[in-house]
């Protein structure tokens, strides 16, 4: 009986290592299957303290890529303060090198505000926070800043065209240890950081926009979050200042107002 001895064939070779392909495989989706799952319910978690918050002030540092048709990136930053009052009043300011805005929504009415110019613009808005953000953005082509993580419903929104998610692991964003959550979409896909503990409050979210020639990136980092805050209805209202002109929105459209 002859018994061959010493390094395997090629062909052991090559199905060792098809197999050890394989099971690779087969560990990394299940992972990632498992992953997809804790990413969902950590969003949902921080999607629900949100909205169970009666009010919440913060501040952002944001930038945003915008893509030359030479194929060369520029960036540029804003700072936006946010405070909201559930259910019916909120006030965002934001200042940077593309616009300066002011927003006031006092549950009746939204006005925008330009304090460079002095120019103001007032329109007659449903009686909700969220109802009020749909009416800014579908009549009005106004989107307020963060509004994606505003919203009671936060969560359906966010997560109504995303197909895959998975936990990337944790990350310090201004001095705060955060979990690290990233997700997929058709055409978007996004990240957000959310801080670890009993309070999981958003510290970063970064959409990349991957239909865009360049896969340009919006990045809003969150500094000086306030759970539950005193907020004064008068910080909700704005009053013109001497000498201010009062001018119409462009794109006011009657439907959704006062609803």
């Amino acid at each position: 009986m002859n018994i061959k001895t010493g390094h395997p064939s090629a062909s052991t070779h090559r199905t060792l290592l098809l197999s050890a392909l394989l099971i690779a495989v087969c560990v990394t989706c299940t992972a990632q299957a498992s992953a997809s799952a804790e990413a969902t319910a950590a969003l949902k978690r921080m999607t629900d303290y949100l909205a169970g918050l009666p009010a919440y002030s913060l501040e952002t540092q944001n930038t945003l890529e915008v893509v030359l048709t030479s194929g060369q990136k520029l960036q540029f930053d804003s700072a936006t303060s946010f405070s909201a009052k559930r259910p019916d009043k909120f006030r965002a300011n934001r200042y940077g090198d593309l616009v300066k805005q002011e927003f006031y929504y006092d549950g009746k009415q939204l006005t925008l505000v330009n304090p460079e110019s002095s120019h103001y613009a007032v329109v007659k808005a449903p009686a909700t926070i969220d109802k009020a953000l749909d009416f800014a953005t579908e009549s009005l082509d106004i989107i307020a800043p963060a509004s994606d993580l505003l919203h009671q419903d936060a969560f359906q929104r966010l997560m109504a065209e995303t197909t895959e998610g998975f936990v990337v692991g944790q990350s310090i964003i201004e001095g705060h240890e955060c979990d690290h959550l990233a997700f997929r979409g058709a055409n978007v896909d996004w990240q957000l950081w959310m801080r670890t503990g009993d309070e999981p409050i958003p510290c970063k979210y970064v959409i990349t926009t991957t239909d865009m020639e360049g896969m340009p990136q919006f990045s809003v980092t969150v500094r000086d979050f306030k759970a539950s805050p005193a907020l004064d209805d008068a910080l909700f209202r704005y009053t013109p200042p001497k000498g201010a002109t009062k001018i119409d929105f462009m794109n006011t459209e009657s439907k959704g107002a006062g609803q």
